[in-house]
């Protein structure tokens, strides 16, 4: 009797075994420190009011990215940059995870200042993130701008997919109002093809966010974001990279 009833109960404690040695191995594991979990206070009613970290209501999201789109200002010297440095930078490795330590970006540029000059042929008012607490006027969002290679002789929207982009950001048209869409776009609008060659300042940036999710249609995840300044060049004017000659800022000093 005591034989029939052991082999039974040995079957059953070898299926809670193996049960539990699948249970761990398929457990979703623990997501970096940097990833968090922060809903979007009611009070929080424009830009001002958003914490750096960010909130959402959505989703889980990195708040170290979050952080460095809301860099308000750099006393840092920008450093001149062909487009197709941007356009050249890589990947990075497996050593970089969401929400973890930047340093591995860091080594490939991020947080330097640089200067691009670029055709812009797309400035776009922007959508609610969880950088800007999902704040949904246009004042409180992010200002999307697609750059084109300046070597173009067509530069045009249909080359969107081989792209770069540059960001104005809330927080930073606090001190700078006039970096905002519609002071970009009406001089897209009125330039020759639609493609406003510009000169643009910022930091380098890797938007992490669109690596590991909802990709764009763009040749790279590098961006000049936030940006600090931007100049353009006007109509029957010559500009160069390095000569601030004819350049006319969009934020006058």
């Amino acid at each position: 009797m005591k034989r029939k009833l052991v082999m039974p109960l040995l079957v059953v404690l070898c299926l809670v075994s193996i049960s539990g040695a699948r249970l761990r191995r398929t457990r979703t594991p623990t997501p970096p420190e940097g990833v968090v979990n922060i809903p979007c206070d009611p009070s929080i009613k424009k830009i001002e009011d958003c914490d750096d970290r960010g909130c959402s209501n959505e989703r889980s999201f990195d708040q170290k990215l979050n952080e460095r789109k809301n860099i308000r200002a750099s006393n840092e010297t920008p450093t001149n940059k062909d487009y197709s440095y941007l356009h050249d930078r890589p990947n990075p490795g497996s050593e970089y995870v969401e929400g973890g330590d930047r340093d591995a970006l860091t080594a490939l540029g991020e947080g330097q200042m640089i200067r691009v000059v670029a055709y812009a042929v797309r400035v776009s008012p922007g959508s609610k993130e969880s950088c800007n607490c999902q704040l949904n006027r246009r004042p409180d969002k992010d200002n999307h701008i697609v750059l084109i290679d300046p070597n173009d002789s067509h530069p045009s929207l249909g080359d969107e997919p081989n792209s770069q982009t540059a960001e104005f950001t809330p927080r930073v048209r606090l001190t700078h109002p006039n970096l905002k869409w519609s002071k970009l776009n009406n001089l897209i609008q009125k330039a020759s093809g639609k493609a406003l060659k510009v000169r643009v300042t910022g930091l380098q940036m890797f938007d992490s966010f669109h690596f590991f999710h909802d990709p764009l249609p763009r040749h790279n995840n590098w961006e000049i974001h936030p940006v600090f300044k931007l100049e353009y060049c006007p109509k029957f004017k010559h500009c160069e990279a390095g000569s601030d000659s004819n350049w006319v800022s969009l934020q006058p000093q």
